[in-house]
């Protein structure tokens, strides 16, 4: 939001802007409080900011009218001359006033006729109230109020329960009681929330310097002054004098004649007028708007104590010491995963070997069904599957004929799981968020997020990496790349190729020298036929166990290395990104309310300016 920034002048209402410009700042701070974030408020912040946001609402609907009222309250001790300061300003005995004290005992509200008295403070319209209709005064609400000092503590109760009302405070003294100890502390305890101008009655008594050499309108200056009114609105009367000059004289027009014998600096006349003329309308709205201004000031402090840290250079730091962590824990989790394998290495060769020789035709295929039936018929394969009932204690139960290694591989990894993985998960949840502490990233931020991630379905993560990396450990061994697939390919064609020529070529030549040459074959020339295409394929498997082995340790370090590659890109998917992103989050959190901030401050100085120009500041004092 932004405030009219054209220049203001005097006629121009200060608080028709003031108003919804105040509205707007509430729905934006509720807005603020009501949305998610990651930065938590604490209680007591979001109960402060709550009633700043109400405030703000009040304010604004208290300062939403064309013609604003000023509470001006008489306040001082008993028998310093408020009812009759109140009476002298009103041309008349309209207050009690009397030399038995305590005399005020309930408020008096004089006011302005065309005021409707619903417009009255409800605090107000309990008390006595009295019309008038001088128009100098038609936006003034004049208050004469109890003893501050009074020995009747209902009195004081009164006053204390109608002060919060008062927009400017009269504080009336005289050469008695200008600075007795209850009233001087009640008017340190409420110069910040209120304006305050004095008024020093009785001056005929106090024209002669007293035992310090000092006046007593010398002497409340300094007093003044040390609290910081470097030029307080100070007013010293004889209200009595001219209270007796309008019983005496009337004037026709309703104005109080000028009582004879005045001493020297009396001020009643000034007062007045400051009361009818001095106080005008820009000078009321800007002390209307004065609580305002800090009210603005609050919301600002208060934002300023909840805005989010900024964790950018911790949540690189976490991240770099999360990876090493993780890296750790990957390679922790392949070896357990693999060691989970290792029982059944006789198996996973058989497959693997299986799995190879699937590329082989005719009488090669034949004697490497045969030798791998032999060289693997005490695996008892089929009695080891599924493997969750063997490893929880279960015994052999029915299995398919045909091996799936899927679900081999699947039933290690869950068994793994049961054992070992879940207790490491709720232990790497808790190593993360102990390197992130040191690290100065703020646990709360972290706890939810990283103990959401652990509760994941891990061990449906594990199983597929587990079976994606077997895979591709069997995509390299069936199908090798570089100089092995050369190898492959020409031990392949010839495997594929020479048993069978070479049992054509040793049954020909036997034929030709039976016919030709009439030599009938012997037992061992009949063997040859057997012997040969054997020791071909004999060397050609020796050869394929030679250059193309498919053995446990080489299946194991290739499946390790790929497993834990697999495992840690997985882990750094779901556990990494974490700080990243609640400090992006804070990021974003930190710029709303920079926002808040900014704009609160936007309308505090357009307030300041307009308060400024209205000339009230001597009755804040510093």
């Amino acid at each position: 939001m932004s405030p009219d920034t054209q220049p203001a002048a005097e006629s121009q209402p200060l608080l028709r802007t003031l108003a919804p410009l105040l509205r707007g700042l509430e729905r934006q701070l509720r807005a603020w409080l009501d949305a998610r974030r990651r930065f938590p408020l604490t209680m007591i912040q979001r109960a402060e900011l709550e009633g700043l946001a109400d405030d703000l609402r009040r304010q604004g609907d208290a300062l939403d009218v064309d013609r604003p009222l000023l509470v001006v309250m008489l306040m001082g001790g008993t028998g310093v001359g408020k009812s009759t300061l109140l009476n002298a300003l009103a041309g008349g005995p309209i207050a009690a006033a009397s030399y038995t004290r305590p005399t005020t005992r309930d408020p008096v509200v004089y006011f302005h006729h065309s005021v409707k008295t619903d417009r009255l403070d409800p605090a107000l319209r309990l008390c006595r109230l009295v019309q008038h209709d001088r128009e100098g005064l038609a936006q003034k609400v004049i208050v004469d109020t109890p003893d501050l000092d009074s020995n009747d503590l209902a009195n004081r109760e009164k006053l204390r329960a109608i002060l919060p009302v008062a927009d400017v405070v009269l504080y009336v003294g005289s050469q008695e009681k200008y600075h007795d100890k209850l009233g001087w502390e009640l008017f340190k305890e409420q110069r910040q929330r209120r304006a305050f101008a004095f008024v020093l009655n009785k001056w005929d008594r106090c024209v002669q310097a007293s035992e310090t050499g000092l006046r007593p309108d010398e002497d409340l200056l300094r007093d003044l002054k040390a609290e910081g009114f470097a030029n307080p609105v100070l007013f010293r009367t004889t209200a009595q004098l001219w209270l007796d000059a309008a019983k005496d004289a009337p004037a026709a027009d309703g104005t109080v004649p000028k009582p004879p014998g005045l001493p020297e600096g009396e001020q009643f006349g000034l007062l007045r007028h400051w009361l009818e003329l001095g106080l005008t309308r820009l000078e009321i709205e800007a002390v209307k708007a004065r609580g305002v201004g800090q009210l603005l000031t609050q919301i600002a402090r208060a934002a300023d104590g909840v805005r989010p840290p900024d964790l950018s250079a911790e949540a690189e730091k976490v991240k770099e010491s999360w990876s090493r962590v993780l890296a750790e824990e990957a390679g922790v989790q392949a070896d357990v995963l693999v060691g989970t394998l290792e029982p059944y290495q006789t198996e996973v060769e058989h497959h693997f070997s299986v799995e190879g020789q699937q590329r082989f035709r005719g009488l090669m295929a034949a004697y490497l069904r045969l030798t791998t039936r032999l060289r693997y018929a005490g695996s008892s394969l089929r009695d080891r599957l599924p493997l969750t009932g063997r490893i929880l204690g279960g015994g052999k139960v029915e299995t398919p004929v045909e091996w799936n290694l899927g679900a081999f591989v699947q039933d290690c990894a869950r068994a793994a799981g049961e054992r070992v993985l879940d207790q490491r998960t709720t232990a790497l949840v808790n190593r993360l968020l102990v390197e992130a502490d040191q690290r100065g990233f703020p646990l709360t931020l972290l706890n939810d997020p990283t103990n959401a991630v652990g509760r994941l379905d891990w061990r449906e993560r594990v199983t597929r990496a587990v079976i994606d990396a077997l895979a591709e450990v069997e995509r390299v061994c069936t199908h090798p790349t570089g100089w092995r697939r050369a190898v492959r390919g020409t031990l392949g064609v010839l495997a594929n190729t020479l048993p069978e020529v070479s049992l054509v070529a040793t049954a020909a030549v036997l034929l030709w020298q039976f016919f030709l040459h009439g030599q009938t074959p012997q037992m061992f020339q009949m063997l040859l036929i057997v012997l040969v295409p054997l020791t071909v394929v004999v060397v050609f498997h020796l050869l394929i166990l030679l250059l193309l082995p498919v053995r446990w340790p080489t299946i194991r370090g290739e499946f390790r290395t790929r497993l834990e590659a697999r495992l840690g890109a997985e882990l750094d998917r779901v556990y990494l990104p974490i700080p990243g992103e609640i400090a992006a989050a804070l990021q974003d959190e930190r710029k709303q309310v920079d926002a808040l901030v900014a704009d609160t401050k936007q309308v505090s100085d357009w307030l300041a300016e307009r308060q400024q120009a209205a000339h009230v500041a001597e009755l804040y004092g510093a």
